[in-house]
This record gives structure tokens, sequence and C-alpha cells, in this order.
């Protein structure tokens, strides 16, 4: 999927609310500000956004030093994720249909999202997770059972911190024998690194390993040799955020999405309103 220019306004609002999370002086924002939009104005637009999003945050970094500048943020969204998951667990049991409910979940914590959701608080995030079983989605459950019962492995692609304790839920409804989750390799906004994997307790229920890459999306030529062997072996790839759809929804490769639509330039490729709980797959997969 290429860059929109109306992806633009996304990355400034970025790289402002990154530099606001290191440093307090106006002098430091505008100058790591003009440095970013001298790098967008070179970028070849024909890449997808998380391509610009990983040359945005390498710079970003260089520029201030800080090697992880959402470190304390994707701490706190993982402490209120697991202080909310024993009641959430108890939920899923209660429902008629475990695995639809904790998809659902799943995808309502993408939510957790500062790449794309300017003003993101805790209380959101409750609000979000309290609606999650009432609201509407677009999710196609008996496909999704369907690739499930006949993948003999499944690749399970996170997204975020905090977002990967909701993704737990739904790993617990899968054949965790058969299933190996992925993080990024490296920090970058608040992506989960391994470190957020451990502290979710992923590694305690299936294998977690990283893609050895800091693009906030799966670029595979830019992934380790380890990572492509999985997603290249894998029945099933399922994978969480709107920066994985970006990055793949190209791939011939048997791969199901689950994000929240957070923006129009995702909203008119998969034909979806902005703010749809979606589950979709990839092109000429049909299930």
């Amino acid at each position: 999927m290429k860059t929109s220019v109306d992806c633009i306004p996304c990355f400034v609002r970025q790289t402002l609310e990154a530099v606001r999370f290191v440093s307090t002086y106006p002098s430091v924002h505008e100058g790591v500000v003009r440095e970013i939009l001298r790098c967008l104005a070179r970028f070849d637009f024909d890449q997808p956004p998380p391509v610009v999003g990983q040359m945005i945050h390498r710079r970003l970094r260089e520029l201030t030093g800080n090697p992880d500048p959402y470190k304390s943020v994707k701490e706190r969204y993982n402490r209120l994720a697991l202080e909310m998951l024993p009641e959430l667990r108890e939920q899923v049991k209660q429902q008629p249909d475990p695995l639809l409910a904790s998809v659902r979940l799943a995808i309502t914590g993408n939510v957790i999202d500062f790449a794309a959701i300017s003003g993101l608080t805790e209380d959101g995030v409750r609000s979000s997770i309290s609606r999650a079983l009432a609201e509407p989605f677009s999710i196609d459950i008996d496909r999704l059972r369907r690739e499930i019962k006949r993948a003999s492995s499944i690749l399970y692609l996170a997204d975020n911190a905090g977002e990967i304790v909701f993704d737990r839920l739904f790993i617990e409804q899968l054949p965790t024998d058969r299933v190996t989750i992925a993080v990024r390799g490296r920090p970058v906004i608040n992506d989960a690194t391994l470190d957020d994997a451990r502290a979710a307790g992923l590694d305690e229920i299936a294998r977690v390993i990283h893609n050895g890459s800091d693009a906030p999306g799966t670029v595979l030529d830019d992934c380790d040799l380890t990572f492509q062997a999985h997603f290249n072996a894998a029945d099933l790839v399922i994978a969480k955020g709107q920066g994985n759809y970006e990055t793949l929804n190209d791939e011939k490769k048997n791969i199901l999405f689950l994000f929240r639509i957070k923006c129009e330039t995702v909203a008119s490729r998969t034909g979806f309103k902005t703010g749809t709980n979606v589950l979709t797959g990839t092109p000429g997969k049909n299930g």
C-alpha cells in the first residue's frame, strides 16, 4: 500500500508527540519537526506508510538521543491492560461464543495506537473495551474458525504494547502449540517488543520471536531471516493492527488482518468506514 499525501499530517503529529515525550523545550520541538519535514520532502511515497514511519522515528531517536521515547507509555498501558485482564477473561468465559468475544476484545485493543490516535487516555481505553462486546463489528467468524482448524502452523503478528494483553485473550482460544507470536525487533513508537510480550505473559502460552525490524509494520525485506522463515512456513498469518495491514495487504499469503480502521486512506482501501473494527483477509483468499 502506497503512502498518501493525506498521511503527512499524521507523520507530523507523531513527530511532535514523540519529541514532547523526551523534551519540554519548544526550540527542540521546532528543530526536530523541521528536520522531519525535510526528510519527508525527499521520501519515496511509493513506499507504504510504515516505511515512512520507520525513517521518521529512526531520525527522531537520533536527534533526541533517546532510544525508546515511548518506553514509559508502553509500560503504563501494559499495566492498565493487565489490571483489566482477569475480569475480561471471565467475561470471555461467560459468552456463548468465547472465540468471537476474544476476537472482539483483541481488535478493540488496537485503539492503543500512538501512531494513529492523538490524545489517547487510559479512560478512553477502558471505555472502548467496556463497549467491545456490544459494538457492531465486521467479522467473518466462520471463516476464522475454518482457517484456524486447518492450519498446522499459525503466525500471530502482534502490534502495540498494552494491546498485546488483549491479544492474549484471543491467543488463549487458539491451539497454542501451533502458534508463534512475533513482535518488533527494536523499539518504534509504542509497538510491542520482546520486553512487552514478556510483560503480557505471552511467552507463557506460546513461542515468541521478534522480527528483527524497527518498522511500525511488517516490511518483509527488513525482517531477519528467522522471522522470514516463520512467515513463509505459516499456513495462517493473523496480523494485528493497521501498520501490518498497510505493509502486507498485497502479499500472496493467507493472512487475516484484525484492526480498527483509523483513517480515510485505509477506509477507502478496505471499503469499511473509519472507526470500524474489522477482520479482513488478503486479496484472493476466500477462506
